[in-house]
């Protein structure tokens, strides 16, 4: 219960943080999010601007103290306001939250799987055939920037062999339906972004869990495992790969957080309508409203996260749990 309550009032104080930042970043920028919208255009009319005040909730006589009340007040109910094209900003992110789990969330679980399973496999058969492929071969890939593998995908699958749509979430003029032939519309259009961060992403884990591992083999409970005659599969799993991925669950916690960002350079690269197609979009529009907006949820995403890979961490080793 102690560590449960220092890890969760770390949280509740890290999010209040962040909520502050969030608030007064753009109050210390010259103009307000009616401005920032109107940016791009001369000779802005009076009564323009003030409309625009009066729909983003802008109230440039209130002063900071009951403006910070009302923006958290505003936060915690969900009231995020509204972006540059007057919609809600919670149902922009709410609307394209699912394609970016669907995608980049899917693809990164794998990833990590995947990089997970193949550490495991070549610590526990060091300087064997698999030791020496494997992991260097998807280092190397990892290493490769993620628009690259993006573009060789489309060229050779979608532009050479037609074989896969070159972009979008969907065909064009399909109607978004739970019908097998809609979904595997879907999974087409979802093959070739998700190939590209699973191919990039996948080495980022390989050798930190490889490392790790050769470092539990070597503890004095595997190697009681081992002379208790356990069977080989039970000391790599539940002995020794169990307590090497500890020190990954954190690290992977971050960046599926992070992930709920979306994947900016896949998304744009494939026009696929995600959380980081929407940030993009959010940039390039100046829609300070619906770059709020994603920057608090981002920040929440990683805080949950984290504190969720804390707890699971207490659960797999009690000893983290007096820390």
């Amino acid at each position: 219960m102690r560590y449960l309550t220092k890890r969760g009032g770390l949280f509740l104080v890290t999010l209040w943080a962040a909520l502050t930042v969030n608030f007064v970043i753009p109050r210390v920028m010259p103009g307000n999010e009616a401005t920032a919208v109107l940016s791009t255009f001369r000779g802005v009319n009076p009564a323009a601007l003030h409309a625009l005040e009066i729909e983003f909730g802008v109230n440039v006589h209130q002063g900071l103290i009951s403006s910070y009340f009302q923006y958290v007040g505003n936060t915690l109910t969900g009231q995020f306001g509204v972006d540059a094209q007057g919609v809600s900003v919670l149902s922009e992110i709410t609307s394209k939250l699912p394609w970016t789990l669907g995608l980049v969330g899917v693809t990164t679980v794998i990833a990590f799987l995947i990089g997970t399973l193949v550490g495991v496999l070549s610590a526990w058969r060091r300087g064997g055939r698999l030791d020496a492929i494997l992991p260097p071969s998807l280092f190397i890939v990892s290493s490769v920037p993620v628009f690259f593998v993006g573009l060789l995908l489309i060229y050779v699958f979608a532009v050479k062999l037609n074989w896969l749509p070159l972009g979008s979430n969907y065909s064009l003029g399909a109607t978004p339906t739970f019908s097998l032939s809609f979904i595997g519309d879907v999974l087409d259009h979802a093959l070739l972004p998700g190939l590209s961060l699973t191919a990039v992403t996948a080495g980022l884990w390989v050798y930190s869990m490889r490392n790790n591992m050769i470092t539990t083999l070597a503890e004095d409970y595997v190697r009681m495992g081992r002379a208790k005659g356990l069977s080989d599969r039970r000391v790599m799993f539940d002995y020794a790969a169990r307590n090497a991925i500890l020190p990954n669950l954190t690290g992977f916690a971050m960046q599926l957080g992070y992930v709920l960002g979306g994947a900016i350079v896949i998304e744009y690269l494939f026009s696929y309508p995600g959380l980081g197609y929407l940030f993009y979009t959010a940039t390039t529009d100046h829609d300070l409203p619906l770059m709020q907006g994603l920057f608090l949820f981002y920040t929440a995403a990683v805080l949950v996260c984290v504190l969720i890979a804390d707890l699971l961490t207490a659960v797999l080793d009690p000893r983290t749990r007096d820390a």
